[in-house]
């Protein structure tokens, strides 16, 4: 288990979190969302102990990770982009993580055969998605307790990320691993992950389950001559309402029925549920905060 206590960042005057607390359950897959500079990137550092706290705690079963040999060694942190020697070799690469961890080589390879990829190669010779493919294989080779993996999906081609996504759900449910996702791609989050945590103004502001989350949140469409406005709808939490001449779309938290009944007494020309993705639940989220108010 992770648990991270009022953890407070900064560099300098720049504040990058404030009062961030958060626990992950042991074997989740973890989404890791926000939007650019939310500070996804430090938290997953401070994590894998590549920097330290200013103040707060980060314990990884009990454990400050922090200048910790014993619990790094339980961690792969993959990072958006991995330092690699210029010259080296996808077997050298190899043979340093060997050194480290305890190196399933028969996973390392196969992984490899799947990708297609040539391990006699010096890495800089691979585009983008090839290093991040070797980056990959490398961390589900490890077989670490956690695995923290930072915009896992970037240069990925679909079947490249359909096979890093069934690698991960398999050694998540065989090792009982931890795996922790940041990403941009929220729809390939709500693919593999049973939970999140939602940065923004340097906190988390939203965690949980992804699925109860879903669940309890709606969104309508319908289609009247009253003007509706967000003040007008009493019987559940309205998170934006969207108007495109007689057509609206409401999101909201809370009773479907109660909404409906209240909807209905306006005599509306149609009634529609909307699906709701987790992308829909990260954008209102974070505009039910200020950040970037579309069509309000």
């Amino acid at each position: 288990m992770i648990e991270i206590k009022n953890v407070f960042k900064s560099f300098g005057e720049n504040e990058v979190l404030n009062d961030l607390s958060l626990t992950i359950k042991k074997g989740s897959i973890f989404g890791l969302v926000g939007i650019n500079g939310a500070g996804k990137s430090t938290l997953l550092r401070m994590i894998s102990g590549v920097y330290n706290v200013c103040s707060g705690n980060i314990l990884i079963e009990g454990e400050e990770v922090y200048e910790n040999p014993s619990a790094k060694r339980k961690i792969f942190f993959l990072p958006d982009d991995p330092y690699f020697s210029y010259r080296l070799t996808g077997d050298e690469l190899k043979d340093l993580y060997k050194s480290y961890y305890n190196f399933n080589e028969d996973t390392f390879y196969k992984h490899l055969t799947t990708f297609k990829l040539d391990s006699k190669k010096p890495i800089h010779n691979y585009s983008k998605g090839m290093k991040r493919q070797i980056f990959i294989s490398l961390a589900i080779a490890c077989e670490p307790e956690y695995i923290l993996l930072d915009e896992a999906f970037d240069g990925l081609d679909p079947l490249a990320r359909l096979h890093f996504k069934r690698a991960l759900i398999e050694l998540s449910t065989n090792n009982n691993t931890t795996v922790i996702i940041s990403s941009h791609a929220l729809r390939e989050l709500e693919d593999i992950c049973d939970s999140y945590g939602l940065i923004d103004h340097n906190t988390i502001i939203s965690e949980g389950e992804i699925n109860n989350a879903l669940s309890n949140m709606h969104k309508y469409q319908f289609a009247t001559n009253s003007n509706i406005t967000k003040e007008m709808i009493k019987s559940v939490e309205v998170m934006s309402i969207q108007k495109e001449g007689r057509l609206y779309k409401v999101t909201f938290k809370g009773n479907e029925n109660l909404f409906l009944e209240e909807i209905n007494k306006l005599n509306p020309i149609f009634i529609d549920k909307v699906f709701v993705s987790f992308e829909d639940l990260f954008i209102e989220e974070v505009e039910a905060r200020g950040y970037l108010k579309w069509n309000t």
